[in-house]
Order: C-alpha cells, then sequence, then structure tokens
C-alpha cells in the first residue's frame, strides 16, 4: 500500500534524478595537444579524426586557443563541422600561438593557471593528444585533481603511434612501487584511435551515470523504509 504522498516523491526524485544525469552528459570536451604537429603525419590525422568525432556527436570544443599545429588542426575541424570552439589562452602567448584569424570564441586570460582552471570549469571531459611538456603538465593536473575527488570527469589519452606508451608506463610504475594507489589506475582511458577513446569515455561516463542513479535508488529506499 502506498503512503500518503509517495507518488509525488517518486516523481520529485525521478526528475532530480534525470536533471543528474542530464547535467553528467558530455557537451563539452578540452583537448589538451601541442601548438606544433610533430614529426609524424599520424599525429595529425588522429587529430583529424578526433575533431570528426567530436563534430559526429555534436560535442563543442574547449581548447588552448592557439591556431598553429595540433590546436589548430583540432579548431578548425570542429568549428567547420558546426560546432562551438572555445580557445582560451594568456595574454603573453597571443603572438606566440595565434598567426591569422582566430577561431570561434576567445577567452584572454592572465596566466596559465588562470587557462587550466577556465577549461577545466568550462568541460565536461578532458583529452590528451600528443604534445609536449605543456599538454602533460594539462593532462597530469586533471588527473590529479580527479585522484583527490576535485572533479569526477573522464580523463582520455589519445596514445597515437604508441607516443604515450613510457608515460602509461611510468604510471604503472608508480602504482608498483607505491606511489600512485591502485584505485586511481582507472582515471586515465587510453586508446589509439579517436573512435576507439571516444566509445571507451561514453561507457565510463554512462557508467558513471548508472552509479549516481543507484546511489539515488539506494538513499530513497533506505528513507522510505527507516520512516
Amino acid at each position: 500500500m502506498e503512503k500518503p504522498g509517495e507518488q509525488v516523491c517518486d516523481a520529485s526524485e525521478q526528475n532530480k534524478l534525470e536533471k543528474t544525469i542530464g547535467e553528467r552528459k558530455v557537451r563539452r570536451i578540452c583537448v589538451f595537444c601541442g601548438s606544433s604537429s610533430g614529426n609524424r603525419p599520424s599525429f595529425s590525422a588522429a587529430t583529424l579524426e578526433l575533431g570528426r568525432q567530436l563534430v559526429d556527436r555534436k560535442i563543442d570544443l574547449v581548447y588552448g586557443g592557439g591556431s598553429a599545429g595540433l590546436m589548430g588542426l583540432i579548431s578548425h575541424t570542429v568549428f567547420n563541422g558546426g560546432c562551438h570552439v572555445i580557445g582560451v589562452i594568456p595574454r603573453a602567448l597571443l603572438s606566440y600561438e595565434i598567426s591569422g584569424e582566430t577561431i570561434g570564441e576567445v577567452k584572454v586570460v592572465a596566466d596559465m593557471h588562470e587557462r587550466k582552471s577556465e577549461m577545466s570549469k568550462l568541460s565536461d571531459a578532458f583529452i590528451a593528444l600528443p604534445g609536449g611538456y605543456g599538454t602533460m603538465e594539462e593532462l597530469l593536473e586533471v588527473i590529479a585533481w580527479s585522484q583527490l575527488g576535485i572533479h569526477d570527469k573522464p580523463v582520455g589519452l589519445l596514445n597515437v603511434d604508441g607516443y604515450y606508451n613510457s608515460l602509461l608506463a611510468l604510471f604503472d610504475k608508480g602504482v608498483e612501487e607505491g606511489f600512485i594507489d591502485s584505485s586511481a589506475q582507472h582515471i586515465v582511458v587510453s586508446a589509439e584511435t579517436a573512435e576507439e577513446l571516444m566509445r571507451k569515455m561514453e561507457l565510463r561516463r554512462n557508467l558513471g551515470c548508472e552509479r549516481v542513479e543507484l546511489e539515488q535508488r539506494s538513499t530513497k529506499f533506505t528513507s522510505l523504509h527507516s520512516s
């Protein structure tokens, strides 16, 4: 027999659940990548394919704001595909990383710290393409933030031609030597192709939504049976 107001409670809880899951949908992905194209054509090819994957899924792009190298490729591909592009760039790098016309919306910030903070706030997930120290530093920071519980957004690594094999091996070494908790190994999702990476990240996000649903249903069940 239903308790008075239980149906209203159910509807309210369902609305909250749908809102929570809706908020967890990936609408914008931050892509970390180099301001150069690297020495292999495969790096550019993978960048173009990732851009097409975002366009196919109607996912907007957040990136470092540069118009050269892999940054230029990903931004042009997503913008020309009809999706929104937001570039976040420190004022000091305007003359170094932007040449010619800017793409989409450009947010000029004070420094690198503000750049990373703003890109994180604007994004629902992160993907790192091949890049240099800056790309790796951005990647490692969002991994560390995930481990600390600052965010629970998916973090993807597009490991083109094994570019990040040594970094992934270093993560495993950190676990082996006791510096990285084994529970943190799941944070980074890696794949060799953009299509495979997007599938893996979507699965990770969907599992996260299912976990939210189970937690909310468990809380509701406990509340009903303790009253």
